[in-house]
């Protein structure tokens, strides 16, 4: 068993605890594919597009605000940039938005459940990391997990780092990670997941919950 037993006793302990909550959250994940229109799939991305160094609540009230606005998808870069408080970079990540808005329009009308769904999630996610900006392998398994479809993936952020630090999983926190970096710390994080019995889906949420005391997103 890889880790400090105390950290690994901490873990199951929290498991227990907001189980219930975790299948909660996931279930609703697996309603945004299922039910959710376009405009509710194309807002995961613009939420996890938002999320890189700032907070992920502050990020999804941003969400929010684009959506009761009606600027999700027909706002332009400066209306985008106002409604981002607290999110950092605004002006770069407006940009991304509607750069990754204009990738998924096909025929005047936004598609992107066509566009992860029918090739394996891995192609999915390579895709998305090489051609929508601002999106990276985090980031992107981020999208594709509260969408229902990377429940296999890691979402490798400075909680789930430190917590993998702690684990001795790795010896240090990276500064930035390679695409080789990011898989073999996800195979890690998988082989870690199995020996504890907790699904890899799962774990995010606990090792956010650790860190925040919260099941967010």
């Amino acid at each position: 068993m890889v880790g400090d037993e105390d950290f690994i006793e901490e873990i199951g302990q929290i498991y227990r605890s907001i189980k219930g909550q975790v299948v909660s959250r996931l279930n609703e994940f697996g309603q945004v594919l299922e039910e959710g229109g376009e405009d509710r799939i194309f807002a995961e991305l613009v939420f996890c597009i938002l999320t890189p160094q700032s907070k992920a609540k502050l990020c999804w009230a941003a969400v929010e605000r684009l959506i009761s606005k009606d600027l999700l998808l027909k706002g332009d870069e400066e209306e985008i940039a106002r409604e981002l408080d607290g999110v950092r970079f605004k002006y770069k990540k407006s940009e991304y938005i509607i750069a990754a808005r204009e990738k998924f329009i096909n025929n005047g009308k936004l598609n992107v459940r066509e566009e992860i769904i029918g090739v394996e999630i891995e192609e999915t996610r390579d895709y998305m990391v090489s051609n929508i900006k601002g999106i990276g392998y985090k980031e992107a398994s981020h999208f594709l997990r509260n969408v229902a479809l990377g429940e296999n993936m890691a979402i490798l952020d400075r909680h789930v780092l430190k917590n993998l630090k702690l684990f001795g999983l790795l010896k240090e926190i990276p500064k930035s990670l390679s695409k080789k970096k990011y898989l073999e710390l996800e195979k890690k994080m998988k082989e870690f997941a199995e020996e504890i019995y907790i699904p890899m889906s799962h774990l995010d949420f606990i090792l956010w919950y650790k860190e925040t005391g919260e099941v967010f997103k």
